[in-house]
């Protein structure tokens, strides 16, 4: 994953995932509901202290983003949605449903064990918990077995007490958290989508991690759930595992509605609407794209022509799993200054690093739109409504933050989350490397192409968080930060 929840401005509302798979050489689709654990306002109580856990909750969240680039796992981005969206999905013969987080910035997809050690039993999300039975239809990961040398540091077998013993995963966290296992293959059901707004039943063996320990706040009851589902790059992800077994098109679609709840997360071949791409930078373990400048209300920023050579890391990282906007220090306090430049009398206060004031008109109308330019010649708005959320009392603050994603040589990088990527279809092409995306109305639907029989289903936004309701400030998670991986002595 990439970074954790978000505050006043996440939603607690439910995300639909569908899954576009294709059989041979054809794209299906498939559905995964998803659910968000955070609202997108504010409720009562502290605002300090809500701010406090916002930004302490999504620093997590970036950071163990950053932490994957450089893992031995090769690219495992370590859990970047870590608790943002969850979806129920099923495994084994006959199958159980897991819920397991939705993340875009990691890569393996992991579930609870039974007999887990400090594993919780109960949720506080209003779910059921179910931890998996490898006994039951699951085979074990032998350590000589190629994915465990694939996913072992430097691609070199491990030490391992022999070659039928299971192939170890451990994941920590930068709260101290931490999840460790072994790897296994079983059967994951999903819905295929077979016509407009139908979908069918259908499996693929996955290998995937049995977490067998869990420790610190990720087992905490207040936002426990089965496990986490990434959606990373690396071969090591149910979607190129998939991929590589024909199964589907390397190419996944999200959007997240903000205004009614819900929204669409698809695998396939997405043809309306059409989007604008960039490219992905290449040979890096993240969502990254280069970014040429930044306007506010149609002037643009005036900075230092090497202020988007981020060095080593390379590009701009575009991550769904980060709830909001860094920026380096210097790109932040222009662009401060400039969306602040009609109101140079307004009171600012901080409160936790968020600039924050009050405000009783409309913020649309009031404040100017923010737009990012990246090669191609394609731009990215962030609407007011996007990038000041609103606490209580006519309270505001800015979701963009001071300090860009620090780089192994110092330099700051600009992270871009949900706060700039919501109410817009965003589609990751990983068979042509390019990244794109398009203002949309995200409660209405898209549609994906069949390769196998070129029909064209129509997909549509679900919500099946009707009624659910979640404290955001009463449940944080940090992200993700190391990652040591070995072999399991039984």
């Amino acid at each position: 994953m990439a970074p954790a929840p978000r505050a006043s401005i996440f939603f607690s509302v439910l995300l639909v995932l569908l899954f576009a798979l294709l059989v041979e050489r054809a794209a299906a689709t498939g559905v995964f509901q998803v659910r968000r654990k955070f609202p997108r306002h504010g409720g009562g109580g502290d605002v300090a202290e809500h701010l406090a856990a916002l930004r302490r909750h999504d620093v997590g969240r970036h950071g163990r983003l950053l932490g994957a680039v450089d893992l031995p796992l090769g690219g495992v981005g370590l859990p970047t949605a870590t608790g943002l969206y969850y979806t129920q999905i099923e495994i084994g013969s006959p199958s159980k449903g897991y819920y397991v987080q939705v993340d875009t910035g990691s890569d393996i997809l992991w579930v609870n064990c039974i007999r887990c050690d400090g594993c919780p039993t109960t949720s506080g999300l209003g779910i059921e918990l179910t931890q998996y039975d490898p006994a039951g239809s699951g085979t074990t990961v032998g350590c000589d077995q190629e994915f465990c040398v694939a996913n072992s540091p430097n691609g070199l077998p491990p030490a391992c007490p022999s070659t039928s013993s299971p192939c170890q995963f451990r994941i920590a966290y930068g709260d101290g958290s931490s999840t460790t296992g072994f790897y296994v293959s079983d059967s994951v059901q999903y819905n295929q989508v077979s016509g407009n707004g139908q979908t069918t039943p259908s499996n693929a063996s996955i290998t995937f991690g049995c977490g067998a320990q869990l420790g610190g706040d990720l087992g905490s009851s207040s936002q426990a759930l089965d496990g986490i589902l990434g959606f990373g790059q690396a071969d090591s992800s149910m979607l190129s595992q998939l991929a590589a077994a024909r199964k589907v098109r390397k190419i996944f679609a999200h959007c997240l509605d903000t205004v009614h709840g819900g929204g669409i997360f698809a695998i396939g071949n997405v043809v309306q609407p059409k989007v604008k791409t960039t490219p992905l930078v290449q040979n890096v373990t993240h969502y990254n794209v280069n970014l040429q400048g930044i306007s506010v209300g149609g002037a643009t920023l005036q900075l230092p022509s090497s202020t988007f050579d981020s060095g080593d890391s390379k590009g701009t990282i575009i991550d769904s799993g980060t709830t909001l906007a860094y920026l380096p220090r210097e790109v932040y306090r222009t662009l401060l200054t400039a969306v602040f430049d009609k109101y140079q009398d307004l009171a600012l206060h901080n409160y936790q690093d968020f600039v924050c004031f009050q405000f009783s008109g409309s913020i649309d109308d009031g404040f100017p739109v923010v737009t990012f330019s990246f090669e191609g010649e394609i731009t990215l708005n962030v609407y007011p409504h996007d990038y000041l959320f609103q606490n209580e009392n006519d309270l505001y603050c800015m979701g963009f933050l001071d300090g860009g994603v620090q780089t192994k040589d110092g330099k700051d990088m600009v992270l871009l989350g949900d706060l700039v990527l919501s109410n817009k279809l965003v589609v990751y092409d990983l068979e042509k490397q390019v990244i794109g995306w398009a203002d949309y109305n995200c409660s209405s639907s898209i549609k994906i192409q069949d390769d196998k029989t070129g029909s064209v289903y129509t997909v549509d936004a679900q919500n099946i968080s009707a009624g659910w309701r979640f404290q955001w400030h009463k449940s944080l998670i940090l992200l993700l930060v190391t990652a040591t991986w070995s072999c399991l002595v039984l």
